[in-house]
């Protein structure tokens, strides 16, 4: 069984899709061990709390400095002892010596087809505003193994989505997770649980 560590950092909607495939099959040899948020508020929490699903913040305002944080987020992931790390929106840079130890085991979602709309800058929102400012007829999202770039990591999974005339940043937003997120970040999961995922000369390759 694969034990699935989740770091989120608002209302946890990517968290809830992988909780619903668990509950339904659709990921299978997967469990959630815990999860983790550095924000208090985080809705997040209440749904794993809800799952019966061990659940705390560490948060780098309860810290001296950013190096503390970092060491103390990296304790709480592994007392967890994780196979998979999965980042669902969390809006913390990762420290490296998290991304060494947990390499290539170690996934995040972004809201773009990368490369487009991508890197340091782009998250949440201003992916979306970025899309419809540049004019582009398909957005999309991205699961990725996380390497120390900014969403440069070998690509799992894709899926595109249409822009419709008069969208707004927040109705794509929404579409894009309904049609993508939800679907590829569970997907994925399950294909890794199923060790269905290799990566070889920095490219991810799905078994069939």
């Amino acid at each position: 069984m694969l034990r699935v560590v989740v770091l989120v950092s608002g209302g946890g909607t990517n968290l809830q899709a992988i909780l619903g495939a668990i509950d339904d099959g659709t990921i299978a040899n997967a469990e959630i061990v815990g999860v983790i948020s550095n924000n208090r508020k985080a809705y997040a929490l209440e749904r794993a709390k809800d799952h019966g699903i061990f659940a705390r913040c560490v948060s780098p305002k309860d810290y001296g400095s950013r190096e503390e944080f970092n060491g103390k987020l990296l304790e709480a992931v592994d007392e967890l002892r994780p196979d998979l790390i999965v980042l669902a929106g969390f809006l913390v840079v990762i420290p490296e010596m998290m991304i060494r130890r947990y390499r290539n085991r170690m996934i995040n979602i972004h809201p773009s087809l990368i490369p487009a709309f991508c890197g340091t800058g782009y998250y949440g929102l201003k992916v979306h505003e970025a899309a419809l400012a540049r004019g582009v007829k398909v957005v999309g999202a991205t699961v990725h193994f996380v390497d120390e770039g900014t969403d440069t990591g070998p690509i799992i999974l894709q899926k595109a989505v249409e822009v419709h005339t008069g969208d707004t940043p927040e109705i794509l937003q929404r579409r894009v997770m309904e049609q993508a997120e939800w679907k590829i970040l569970p997907e994925a999961i399950n294909l890794i649980a199923n060790k269905k995922v290799s990566v070889v000369n920095n490219l991810a390759v799905i078994q069939s």
